[in-house]
């Protein structure tokens, strides 16, 4: 797997001894993170902070005192925040049937305590990937957003019926212009969206949406 670059993987576990070993685990595959001793401090740093704009994961256990792991992540899941930072959930085996609700639920995965080091950090990859793929579409679609918003309206006009399907001839009569003002109005759309063809075009939009 290719190596996540500026990830960050966020701890949140009461047990400071938990803490301290996972934060060595992880800086011993080169991977930063960020510890909090409680959901409530976690939760205060992310509302301080800008939205995430980096992949990052979670580590969450599971029973802590005030707010549980499992408070804090039905916070953000109504929140939308799990779609780019994928939860894993550390629990201890009484838990197991829990866990294995909040993964259908969302979460990512979880770690039975004692955990294997290896197989929780190659989840933790897989996570950040996760995380970084769902950033990358984000970008994308606000990056189609703001080519359409350049599009005047009729050139949004010509773009829908060259996405449907139409060829210039038909458009020109759907629109009542000339087929040389479609051409004209084609090529312009085409420039905006930065695209060779109508399939560039389709695909574009339909990644977009």
């Amino acid at each position: 797997m290719e190596p996540i670059t500026n990830a960050t993987v966020y701890i949140v576990d009461d047990d400071a001894s938990v803490r301290e070993a996972l934060a060595w685990l992880l800086r011993s595959r080169r991977l930063p993170s960020e510890s909090f001793e409680s959901a409530e401090a976690f939760d205060a740093m992310l509302q301080a902070r800008p939205p995430q704009r980096q992949p990052c994961c979670l580590l969450l256990d599971v029973r802590m005192p005030g707010m549980s792991g499992l408070a804090l992540f039905d916070l953000l899941a109504v929140r939308g925040d799990l779609a780019t930072m994928p939860v894993i959930f550390l629990t201890g085996h009484a838990d197991v049937p829990t866990a294995v609700d909040t993964v259908k639920r969302g979460a990512f995965d979880f770690c039975e305590k004692p955990f294997s080091d290896n197989a929780l950090v190659d989840r933790v990859e897989q996570a950040l990937a996760q995380s970084a793929e769902r950033l990358a579409q984000l970008r994308e679609r606000s990056d189609v957003q703001v080519r359409l918003g350049e599009l005047t309206e009729r050139e949004r006009d010509v773009m829908d019926l060259v996405v449907a399907g139409l060829p210039n001839k038909l458009i020109a009569d759907q629109l009542d212009i000339s087929v040389r003002t479609v051409e004209v109005h084609r090529s312009r759309v085409f420039d905006k969206m930065q695209v060779k063809s109508a399939v560039e075009l389709a695909n574009l939009l339909r990644a977009g949406s």
